[in-house]
């Protein structure tokens, strides 16, 4: 039987890295450093996904946009305090090597920067199993369809045989405004009933599950 799809794009924080309570907590321990409002967990986990400054303007809609710098830069000194010991979920790598044996085009596109993807693909392993990835600040962030439609180009894909696996509504949104299918990854940021509201294909409450589907329906 052939392939229902061809390309497999997958968001990176919370659908193949265990990073959603990380991403949160570095957030809210940034704020207490700055004296900022420390956003709730629910309102943390809604941001992640986001390009920077479409997080920022979210979480705290009442701080000026020039103070962002020092968020993130206090952000970023959580993170990388917590990132060392944030796992991938259980069977990603060998999910991920095997589609790629089995001819999938595998790609990666993310709300992170281009350098804290890059660190977390080597930290992980993973480089060489992506044929390619974008990051949040090489193209509008979710949901625009940018990212997704420049994986696309760059692939050579058709968008009918794409599909977008993520575990926020800016995925499953940004595969809508792409044209594309999408997988929701409900073990993520975001609540189960958010995701369906989009209708994905499937919405996976276990990392395995994911694997399995996409074994059997991709």
């Amino acid at each position: 039987m052939g392939m229902r799809f061809e390309l497999l794009v997958f968001d990176w924080d919370g659908t193949l890295m265990d990073s959603t309570a990380v991403i949160a907590a570095s957030l809210q321990a940034a704020c207490r450093d700055l004296g900022l409002p420390v956003p709730s967990d629910e309102r943390a986990h809604h941001i992640i996904g986001l390009g920077l400054s479409d997080a920022m303007a979210h979480v705290l809609p009442d701080v000026d946009p020039a103070e962002y710098p020092r968020i993130v830069e206090r952000y970023g000194h959580h993170f990388r305090l917590r990132d060392p010991e944030t796992p991938l979920f259980s069977g990603a790598e060998q999910a991920l090597r095997r589609l790629r044996e089995e001819g999938y085009l595998l790609a990666i596109a993310t709300g992170k920067s281009r350098r804290g993807l890059e660190l977390a693909l080597e930290k992980t392993g993973l480089k060489d199993v992506f044929h390619a990835t974008r990051c949040g600040e090489e193209s509008a962030s979710k949901p625009h369809p940018g990212m997704l439609n420049d994986l696309i180009e760059i692939l050579g894909a058709a968008p009918a045989k794409t599909l977008m696996i993520g575990d926020t509504t800016h995925d499953l949104q940004m595969a809508i405004n792409a044209g594309v299918a999408s997988v929701a990854a409900a073990y993520g940021a975001h609540p189960r009933e958010q995701l369906m509201a989009l209708r994905p294909l499937a919405c996976i409450d276990q990392p395995q599950e994911l694997w399995h589907w996409l074994k059997h329906n991709a």
